[in-house]
Parts: C-alpha cells; structure tokens; sequence
C-alpha cells in the first residue's frame, strides 16, 4: 500500500519528511496541501487530517501520525534506515532531532516565512533581527559538530541528519549561506549525493513561483 503524505514545497518540516520516505525506498507519494490559500485552517482539515492544522502528515493504510520528527521514527521503524547502530546513537540522534526542532528549524522556518512569505511592509525588522542571531548561534553548533565529521551521528545518513537539514536547501533569504559555513556545507553536498535525493521543491508540490 502506497503511503501518502500531506505536505507542500515550502514547508521545511515536510521535508524532513519526504526526503525520509524518498531515501527510504517505501513506496510513497505527495498529497498537496494548500497552505498559503488557508487549507490547514479549515474545521475540514482538521477534523479529516490532523487537529492541529500543520503538515506533515502521514496516511499509512489506516494509520495517521504528524509531526516530522514523528513521521522519521515511522520510516525507520519500517525501513530499517536511518536509525542508529548502537543505543547511545539511537538517544544521540533524538537529541539532534529535538536539538533541531527547538533551536534550528523552529527559528529557520520562522524567520524564512517572516523575510519572504509576508507583504514587504509587514516584516517585523526587530523579530527577524532577533531571530537572525538565535539562528547565527545554531548553525555554528552545528557546523563545529559536524568538524571531521561526514555525518551528524555515526557513520551514515540517520534522522538527525534528515531533521537537521530541513530548511537549508532552501533559496530564500533567511540568514543562511552555504560559504561562511564550509563544514555545513560539505554536509549538505554529501546529503544531496544520496541515491534518491531531491530538492525540497523537486520533491514535493507547491513552491513560491506558483503564486507569483
């Protein structure tokens, strides 16, 4: 049975989601969800797809789940992937993943959405500025983390990575480039080489030049 998961382009929590399923090998599909035209905030999609108006969500057979951090436990209970080789890299891993979802992606997605999915003079300057040095923080974490390292944890691919990586292919300004981080970057690079891997917006429907 053909796993489908509700999520669009833009959303970087989608991401971590697909790419899951895309690198897993399961057999999945994309369901589009409308986000910018108000569909997660429907009584129909709450009621029908998640009560919590967000996406990702994963439809497998009978079997509901959100949350991306969530949906990447599920893949790796059913694909055997990503997950760690030993106990510690199991915990190691939900730290990075948990790490990820407070400091990283919360303040990334945030601060993307401020800075490019806002009219122009509705972009709140001191938040954005405020979240532009929370983020400036999390990616030297990371970058230091990731110092002789090809992976976050262990020796291969796992959810951290995966959770990790949810918003920085992104193209839209939000505080990031590739080249004051060099040890990000090369991650990135050899995330992308993965048998499988697509771009966020290649992976999945729904980007900015749709509305344009």
């Amino acid at each position: 049975m053909t796993i489908k998961l509700h999520c669009f382009g833009e959303s970087g929590n989608s991401y971590k989601a697909a790419l899951a399923l895309q690198l897993s090998g399961l057999d999945w599909e994309p369901v589009f969800v409308d986000f910018f035209n108000g569909a997660t905030r429907t009584p129909e999609y709450r009621a029908e797809v998640n009560e919590m108006g967000e996406a990702p969500v994963l439809v497998d057979g009978d079997f509901t789940l959100s949350q991306s951090g969530c949906i990447q436990a599920y893949v790796t209970e059913k694909s055997g992937k990503f997950g760690g080789a030993t106990r510690e890299e199991n915990y190691d891993i939900l730290r990075w993943v948990l790490w990820d979802n407070h400091k990283l992606s919360s303040m990334a997605g945030m601060t993307r959405f401020l800075m490019n999915f806002l009219p122009e003079d509705k972009r709140p300057a001191d938040v954005i500025g405020f979240n532009l040095g929370r983020l400036k923080a999390a990616y030297g974490v990371l970058d230091a983390h990731l110092q002789g390292r090809d992976w976050i944890v262990g020796d291969g691919v796992t959810n951290a990575d995966l959770s990790c990586c949810g918003y920085l292919y992104y193209p839209e300004p939000f505080g990031f480039d590739r080249a004051e981080w060099p040890n990000i970057d090369a991650w990135l690079t050899r995330l992308s080489e993965q048998p499988g891997w697509k771009h966020p917006y290649d992976l999945m429907p729904g980007k900015p030049s749709d509305r344009a």
